[in-house]
């Protein structure tokens, strides 16, 4: 079965490659419903870095899940790339994800019994391709995120900052149409932070990558072509620090929003 017979035929008809339209996540806990999202309208176009930012609670990450397809949205409607997320199975999302979405967490998921170069690899290895059919799309990713002499290295002998960075490649794999990175800087320090911060820029940049990051660091969201604030599962609005690396903007910004 072919991928778009698995994940239906795009849909939409703007040029956004994410369009969330009144979106709600409702999670039922010990019988209490809590909404995470309220009713959030989003669209984000082709080759922008957005970072989502809000205090603990306040949806950002739920939002990135669900735009992930890493959970379903209780109401509303999603489209990702033109496909209806919504409208998708289980299986139908997990499917687009693993092909069209590139996924990023605080923690970096690396096998520790693999290398840099094979824990790159790895999606493709699931999928049964050799490391030998896909050194050169390794190769060349090792290459962009500054790791070629650190290739056959394996977790424990990389810093933090050298571990996202192999995550960061694994999730341009597939050359996704979309990364989402949530809090990606959260377990380092300041100087591995921008060093991380400064990578995404350079994929958005020259790579035209979509990213969407979720941060509670102004110095990360200020690299950002816009910011999105969410106070109580609500979008209560927007920043536009157009990546110049101004936290002071984004922080004033952010105070006046979401305080």
């Amino acid at each position: 079965m072919s991928v778009a017979e698995d994940v239906g035929a795009p849909s939409s008809t703007t040029d956004a490659v994410v369009a969330a339209l009144d979106l709600r996540k409702v999670y039922d806990t010990s019988g209490q419903p809590v909404t995470a999202l309220d009713g959030v309208h989003l669209e984000v176009p082709a080759g922008r870095f957005v970072a989502i930012m809000g205090a603990s609670g306040s949806g950002k990450s739920t939002l990135l899940h669900v735009i992930g397809g890493l959970t379903p949205a209780t109401s509303g409607v999603l489209r990702v790339e033109g496909h209806d997320l919504s409208a998708m199975s289980d299986r139908a999302r997990t499917i687009f994800r693993r092909r069209r979405l590139g996924v990023v967490f605080q923690e970096y998921n690396l096998l520790p019994t693999l290398t840099a170069r094979e824990n790159i690899a790895l999606p493709l290895l699931v999928d049964g391709r050799s490391l030998d059919a896909c050194a050169a799309r390794v190769d060349e990713l090792l290459e962009r995120v500054h790791l070629r002499a650190r290739a056959d290295h394996r977790p424990d002998a990389l810093s933090g900052g050298e571990q996202q960075r192999v995550a960061i490649a694994r999730a341009l794999l597939n050359d996704p149409a979309i990364i989402l990175a949530d809090e990606p800087t959260g377990n380092l320090d300041s100087k591995q932070s921008a060093e991380i911060w400064a990578l995404l820029r350079q994929i958005a940049t020259e790579r035209g990558k979509t990213i969407l990051m979720v941060t509670h660091e102004a110095h990360g969201a200020a690299y950002a072509d816009r910011v999105i604030v969410l106070k109580d599962g609500r979008v209560v609005g927007e920043l536009e620090p157009k990546g110049s690396g101004d936290a002071a903007l984004v922080a004033t910004g952010y105070q006046e929003l979401a305080g």
